[in-house]
């Protein structure tokens, strides 16, 4: 700034005074203007290649008027230069600026540039952004814009071709007219900027595209600052040219058959400093940190002021650490892992007017030293008994800090004096306890477990867990299932206030019960959800997850979950698919799917019978609990059924089972009790209908036999019936000498024997001039039972067995009831003699029922009877009438013959039937009838009405 003098004793001079002023005003203003005005910043560039239209925006703070410049890169060509005013965009927040080109916008690469104005005051101009066109050396074909489009009649059109490269471009015709064409990038330069290394000279950078012309006569000659130069044959487009001298501004042409190309630049020295990478890299390694050191290979720059990135790689990651100063030759890396192998690697630039980072340093190698371990992330799993295991993870080279030489875990009760030590080798990371011995010594039911880690320089910090010896699970009703996502199983929770220290969560695999290989990872307390994810998750698993709360107690579970990372169809069927027949239903039983088996949750089984070939869907059962199912209604026959489980992946392959189903045994055994019911509801009838018409049933089947009818008064009386034949009607009786007195035998009694008690009358002779009374007395000859072949009557069937013998009627003859036997002697005499009783009659019950037998011998000369008038009776069973008559005609005998020759055919009164012989003797006795036949038979023989 001047310094102005003022003498009081002189004039003063006014102009100089208005000039002075003019300046400082000048000067104020243009200060302001410098403060005010924003380069703009962050210019981005958008495109819509239909329209043709480049959208252009930036950021310049509260400025409304921008210059803007849009150029042909590679001829550094204006297209577009204007002045504009644009306002901020209450959307974007940013200054926006469409402009559309007249050229397809793939046709060449366009630079674009802004700056603030402000009046006649700019700003610098912002970063050149460049819209990279088509006309690429990589393309390799031929290119033609635009394509497809649709324009008015009359629209004018510009098309622009890219030839291929190594190739020369001929001509474009429309029709058979040859077009008009402009030369948009000829093989001339670009990207020409001059840099300094050394702080003195200048090194100018170019790219220029291979023209093919090789020739020395056809080939580019290139001058800089009107000094030619010569530049190696190279097909790298990087060209470069150095000068000893820094100029500040700098000219290149570019000359060959095809034409002229010249580019322009020019900088001060100090904004185009661009560092040499440093040399000779050493290091001093400790366990958290190193120094890195290096040379340069100028001594200007121990003035100069430096930023410098160093570069860090460990274990394939890259790490930066940017640090500054003058002359920087030496930095301090901190936050290193101990025993750490790392590289690094640096390079600077200016830290004032910064033009960009110099070359990067060769690689140097270091590795930090080692420290105790980390202490180790623990866990423990508990067995539902006493048993369980101590497991940690294993350190990584990181964690470990150094070469590690093993783990030490201790067991002890905080209550008691017991405790436990292991020593275990450094590739060991779980240990089975047993606590019995503990929890029976222990008073408060807690054992604290506790890991460390020991390495080349020591042992780390304890890892501990109390494990409480009652600690019961969380209700398992409690279990959610857990989702699979992308990122994980996603695991959401209440927050506990109980939990300080951190969240546990645990995984493993669900088919596990014992001695489970755990997985676990710690969580913040203060937050409420986690996403879990392993490389071990493995498809079709169920994985049990299990959240802990940590503090300075035993581990509380708080909430359980379960998931598969992905659902799969189950690998096996149900288990011990039965099929039982109830009645005529079948009821289908069958076992769980194991959990490994499953592959994913239960939804539901469908049940199938077979058709052929085919499956039909009975029914869906959408429990996954169930164990049964019942099928109703079916018929006879043979049947398949299968049981398929299902998840959300699919069904299984399912189980069969058949059944050849029975009739039905209860029906079949209701069938025959009905039946057996119907049956004898018959019979009640019928013997009820019977019973009811025994009448009719008994003259339909078992007519009566008609009584004699003779004249007179012939009614039945209890007395005997008197005979009264002719005088010389006797009958005789003959005994033979060996006639035995239990045999059948027909004898005569007198009525004059017999007093009304059926008493005899001792040894009175007997009147032989009254007509003796023909009596027909049985014998009781057997000791079995009477069976009339068609009995009457219950009451006549006990008469006739009580009084041992019948009453036989002959024609016109009818006899008494009620007469004693008197035997007679063998020649018929009249002279009384003592009856004798039968003494099988005498004896009374039970014998069998057998009449006398007499049969018919022919008479001798005499007239007299056949000395054995009582042959030996054959034994034969049921009834057998006497069988000592002859027919209806008489044989004349004289005084000899027997009256009882003439009478007819003998009946029983007692007897429903004709006395008549049999025709043979049965010698064999029948068997006896059932009861039930005798039950009907004597219904039927009832007692007439």
């Amino acid at each position: 700034m001047p310094h102005l003098s003022v003498n009081p004793s002189s004039k003063p001079n006014c102009s100089t005074v208005w000039l002075i002023s003019v300046l400082l005003g000048l000067l104020a203003v243009h200060t302001n203007a410098n403060d005010v005005l924003t380069v703009p910043q962050q210019v981005s560039l958008s495109t819509n290649m239909d329209s043709q239209q480049l959208s252009i925006s930036w950021l310049a703070g509260a400025a409304t008027t921008f210059d803007l410049m849009i150029l042909r890169t590679e001829l550094n060509e204006s297209v577009f230069y204007e002045t504009v005013s644009v306002m901020v965009s209450q959307l974007s927040g940013r200054h926006e600026w469409n402009w559309t080109s007249v050229e397809p916008l793939q046709c060449t690469s366009l630079s674009i540039k802004v700056r603030s104005r402000e009046g006649q005051s700019t700003s610098e101009w912002s970063n050149t952004e460049i819209l990279q066109g088509s006309d690429l050396p990589s393309e390799e074909e031929w290119q033609m814009f635009p394509l497809d489009r649709v324009v008015p009649v009359g629209a004018n059109t510009t098309f622009c071709c890219i030839v291929k490269e190594g190739e020369q471009f001929g001509t474009i015709n429309y029709g058979n007219t040859v077009m008009n064409t402009t030369r948009l990038n000829p093989p001339l330069l670009s990207d020409f900027v001059c840099e300094t290394h050394d702080l003195t000279s200048a090194v100018c950078l170019w790219n220029e595209r291979n023209t093919n012309l090789n020739t020395k006569t056809r080939g580019t000659r290139h001058t800089l600052n009107n000094r030619t130069f010569t530049l190696s044959r190279s097909e790298n487009p990087k060209k470069e040219c150095r000068v000893d001298h820094w100029e500040g501004n700098w000219t290149l042409v570019a000359v060959n058959p095809l034409g002229q190309y010249s580019l322009t630049d020019s900088a001060e020295l100090s904004h185009r400093v661009t560092p040499v990478a440093p040399e000779n890299l050493t290091s001093v390694a400790h366990a958290m940190n190193a120094t890195v050191l290096w040379q340069w290979k100028y001594d200007g720059y121990s003035s100069l002021a430096l930023v410098c990135q160093v570069e860090l790689t460990s274990q394939g990651y890259k790490t930066n650490h940017t640090f500054s100063g003058v002359d920087l030759r030496a930095v301090v890396l901190p936050d290193l892992y101990p025993y750490e192998d790392y590289s690094v690697q640096v390079r600077c630039g200016a830290q004032q007017n910064f033009w960009k980072w110099g070359s990067w340093s060769e690689t140097m190698s270091f590795k930090s030293s080692s420290i105790v371990p980390e202490a180790p992330d623990m866990w423990v799993w508990m067995n539902k008994d006493y048993t369980g295991q101590v497991i940690w993870k294993p350190l990584t080279r990181r964690q470990s800090r150094g070469l590690m030489t093993g783990y030490e875990v201790t067991l002890w009760s905080p209550g008691e004096s017991l405790q436990h030590t292991d020593i275990l080798p450094p590739d060991t990371f779980a240990v089975p306890v047993n606590l019995t011995l503990m929890a029976t010594a222990s008073s408060d039911n807690m054992v604290m477990a506790t890991v460390t880690a020991k390495n080349t320089e020591g042992v780390s910090l304890p890892a501990s867990v109390l494990i409480h010896l009652r600690l019961t699970d969380a209700d398992p009703r409690a279990v959610s299932q857990a989702v699979y996502t992308d990122s994980g199983f996603s695991l959401f929770w209440q927050s506990d206030v109980n939990t300080t220290c951190a969240y546990v969560v645990e995984w493993h695999n669900a088919s596990c019960k014992w001695n489970c290989p755990v997985d676990w990872i710690k969580v913040a307390p203060g937050n409420t959800n986690v996403s879990i994810e392993s490389a071990n998750f493995q498809p079709g698993v169920r994985y049990n997850f299990s959240l802990y709360s940590s503090s300075s107690e035993a581990p509380e579970l708080l909430q359980r979950w379960q998931g598969y990372m992905q659902e799969l169809v189950p690998s096996s069927p149900v288990l011990s698919l039965l099929t039982t027949q109830e009645d005529s239903d079948i009821l289908l039983t069958w076992g769980h799917i194991p959990l490994v088996s499953r592959r994913g949750f239960l939804l539901g089984y469908n049940i199938y019978i077979s058709s052929g070939s085919q499956l039909r869907l009975l029914a869906n059962l959408s429990d996954p609990g169930s164990r049964s199912y019942t099928v109703k209604g079916i018929s006879e026959g043979s049947y398949k059924f299968t049981v398929k489980a299902y998840t959300s992946a699919g069904e299984d392959t399912g189980a069969t089972a058949s059944i050849m189903l029975e009739p039905f045994t209860d029906w079949l055994i209701l069938e025959i009790l009905a039946s057996l019911g119907v049956t004898a509801l018959f019979l009640v009838i019928v013997t009820f209908l019977c019973y009811k018409k025994r009448k009719w049933v008994k003259k339909a089947f078992y007519p009566d036999i008609p009584e004699p009818k003779l004249p007179g008064d012939w009614s039945r009386s209890q007395a005997p019936l008197d005979v009264k034949p002719p005088h010389h009607s006797l009958v005789h009786m003959v005994e033979r000498p060996e006639w035995d007195s239990s045999k059948e035998a027909l004898v005569v009694i007198p009525e004059e024997d017999e007093d009304e008690d059926g008493q005899g009358i001792g040894d009175e002779l007997v009147d032989t001039d009254e007509p003796t009374s023909l009596r027909y007395y049985n014998q009781v000859v057997d000791e079995r039972p009477i069976r009339p072949r068609y009995p009457d009557s219950s009451d006549s069937s006990a008469s006739s067995l009580d009084s041992a013998r019948t009453d036989v009627t002959y024609t016109g003859i009818h006899t008494s009831g009620s007469s004693f036997v008197f035997q007679l002697d063998p020649q018929g005499s009249s002279e009384g003699h003592q009856p004798q009783a039968d003494p099988s009659f005498c004896a009374g019950g039970g014998g069998g029922y057998r009449p006398q037998m007499q049969s018919r011998v022919p008479s001798d000369d005499t007239g007299q009877a056949s000395p054995n008038p009582f042959p030996e009776p054959q034994a034969a069973s049921g009834y057998k009438p006497q069988s000592s008559w002859q027919m209806d005609s008489p044989v004349d005998d004289g005084e000899g013959r027997s009256h009882a020759s003439s009478l007819g055919s003998p009946t029983s009164i007692a007897s429903t039937l004709f006395l008549l012989p049999d025709g043979e003797d049965h010698t064999e006795e029948k068997q006896p009838s059932s009861s039930a036949a005798t039950w009907l038979t004597n219904l039927l023989s009832s007692t007439k009405p």
